[in-house]
């Protein structure tokens, strides 16, 4: 995430850290207003009896909490009408048998699940602090993660049974507070510095944790099980018939630190393959992951010099690709009154490529020009070139602006529209850097040399990329992505995606003679109606497809002129024709951030829970697994 557009969660997890904490007089004034504060509560503090068994850590707590309530106000972030969507629902007590589709469900469509991730803050909203540190602010990003999930299921006699469900993923954070009935963590991502600190502290000292753990931004398979992750801490393994939350994955306790959002397969071997990052050293570690999910074949420190941001990583059948780019979260720097998470555009932008049991001395890196790529299409091999594809913006959407801009203000000028269609991206003004791009990186592992250019034009920003998951590593034709509509974000300060792009990564646009960058690829467009936009899309490939785009792409949608949400199914083949389904859900369904299909023969002992709650399902026979 999150990323650009409706991107991708964007912190570190943070354990109890032991940091050397520098001298300035930022951080001493934040001393004497800390110390200060904490007076009232002191003369009890001190009395506790040294001996630390469980009642005295509970009233250390209720001390602590009676300390944050006195000097934290908390409030809710309001929505504007044009972000209504962005609102939280309600988790839903049991699955609804979805009924209202126009259109058809393909005949060789696979039965499965179609499973979206996003956030979906616990008790109604984000939250804000004012204090005497100054306030804090949840970013956008934020918010507790629900699982939206649509199951189809064929009946012997063709028909098909679509049923919804939502659930929220069942972290330890989110059982804490609502146990406690009320927000309990202070945000502690961004505002005025010392607040950020204090409350970064505060969490520490209370619960053990900075942060939240989120898990709101995707979903993966490995290993036959289903994951939800985001990359400020582990993932949660995910029943994926009932959505229940199962447990942390920590491969067998090998792994100690968070997942980046988007691990991959390694093709040929099924390999997973993941990196972590921290705020405390080592900042990024790489692993390999059996293709069972039961072993952590390899685990290497990178040895970065900084927290830089990976969201993403690249595989090929032998290499891992990295990226170090300047969106970094540094605590010194919000100790010494700077922000806790920066874009820095003069920070310096590589991508590493390593073999895939390599270590940090093995890693060959390519210096790149600067930039901001939170999510990729895919890696490959050409030659003794490693090619990546991926959305490449000039600036970073997350955090946002810088202490003292009005924030909507500041995302309703970076969300506009680029004036022109035909010139370069990288002479566009200071307000239009926030524009994802697909573009290529061509990576020459025999020469060092880098050749890199742009894909596509300025006609829309794309982001949220997807293929056909059985090319992942491998030379792909086709890819896919989320269309923002620029005008309707920019409106509403947030981004919102108004339709679905399909890109011949091996064609060249017929327009791009008369284009100022010549050498543009073809892409094909896939518009909703007005005031529709997308998110989640995901590729579902035909079981017997010949073709590398012989499948669907699906996606949820909403519609904010009549408050309703649906799924869409699109042929892959027929992009730009109507979708061949329209599934109208009965409830809303927020934006969110990344999907996935995954392909299943649905238990018999589903079938049962099915059928009593709709009797009338009693003629599907379902084939177990």
């Amino acid at each position: 995430m999150t990323s650009s557009g409706l991107p991708v969660l964007v912190h570190c997890s943070a354990k109890r850290p032991s940091i050397s904490i520098p001298s300035s007089p930022k951080f001493d004034d934040f001393k004497g207003r800390l110390s200060s504060a904490f007076k009232p509560f002191l003369k009890e503090i001190q009395q506790l009896p040294m001996r630390m068994d469980v009642a005295v850590k509970d009233t250390s707590l209720k001390l602590v909490d009676a300390f944050v309530d006195s000097v934290f106000q908390i409030v809710d972030q309001p929505l504007i009408p044009s972000q209504s969507n962005f609102a939280p629902v309600d988790e839903l007590k049991e699955a609804v048998q979805v009924t209202n589709m126009q259109g058809e469900i393909p005949d060789d469509f696979p039965e499965g699940v179609y499973i979206r991730n996003g956030p979906n803050p616990i008790f109604g909203a984000l939250t804000s602090t004012s204090s005497m540190f100054g306030r804090t602010g949840s970013v956008w990003v934020e918010g507790e993660g629900m699982l939206h999930a649509l199951y189809f299921c064929r009946g012997h006699d063709g028909s098909w049974t679509v049923v919804y469900k939502n659930r929220y993923v069942e972290t330890e954070t989110l059982k804490l507070e609502k146990h406690r009935s009320r927000h309990s963590f202070l945000p502690a991502t961004e505002g005025d510095s010392p607040a950020v600190l204090s409350a970064y502290l505060l969490n520490l000292m209370r619960f053990g944790k900075a942060n939240k753990q989120l898990n709101n931004t995707n979903v993966f398979e490995h290993g036959g099980k289903m994951y939800s992750v985001a990359e400020n801490d582990k993932p949660q393994e995910i029943n994926i018939l009932t959505l229940q939350t199962l447990d942390d994955w920590d491969v067998n306790g090998a792994w100690n630190r968070p997942f980046s959002s988007h691990p991959k397969k390694a093709p040929g071997t099924g390999e997973l393959v993941i990196v972590g990052v921290d705020v405390m050293k080592p900042f990024v570690v790489l692993g390999v992951i059996s293709a069972d999910g039961k072993k952590l074949l390899h685990q290497v420190d990178l040895k970065l010099n900084r927290c830089s941001l990976l969201h993403d990583v690249g595989v090929t059948p032998r290499y891992n690709v990295v990226m170090d780019l300047p969106i970094t979260i540094d605590l010194k720097r919000l100790v010494r009154g700077g922000s806790l998470f920066k874009y820095e555009s003069d920070g310096g932008s590589r991508i590493g490529v390593m073999p895939r049991y390599g270590d940090a001395d093995s890693i060959q890196w390519f210096k790149v020009k600067p930039n901001c790529t939170y999510h990729l299409f895919n890696c490959f091999e050409d030659g003794d070139e490693v090619v990546m594809w991926g959305c490449r913006a000039l600036e970073s959407i997350i955090p946002g602006p810088e202490k003292g801009e009005n924030k909507f203000d500041w995302f309703s000028r970076k969300l506009r529209p680029i004036k022109s269609s035909e010139g370069s991206i990288d002479e566009e003004s200071e307000d239009q850097l926030i524009f994802p791009r697909p573009y290529e990186w061509r990576l020459n592992r025999k020469t060092g040399d880098v050749k890199e250019r742009n894909l596509a034009g300025t006609e829309f920003a794309m982001d949220f990329p997807f293929i056909n998951e059985a090319f992942i590593g491998l030379q792909n034709k086709y890819g896919f992505s989320q269309v923002r509509d620029s005008v309707a974000s920019s409106a509403s300060g947030m981004a919102k995606y108004g339709g679905l792009a399909k890109l011949y990564f091996g064609e060249q646009s017929p327009e791009s003679y008369l284009r100022e960058e010549q050498g543009l690829i073809k892409v094909e467009y896939h518009m909703f109606e007005k005031n529709t936009f997308c998110s989640g899309s995901a590729f579902v490939p035909k079981d017997e497809g010949v073709d590398e785009d012989d499948g669907w792409v699906i996606t949820f949608v909403h519609n904010e002129d009549t408050n309703t949400s649906q799924v869409l199914i699109i042929d892959a083949k027929s992009f730009t024709s109507k979708p061949v389904a329209k599934i109208t859900l009965p409830f809303r369904v927020p934006y969110g951030f990344h999907g996935a299909f995954m392909q299943l023969v649905l238990a018999i002992w589903f079938l049962d829970s099915l059928q009593a709650m709709f009797p009338a399902l009693s003629h599907v026979v379902v084939i177990e697994l």
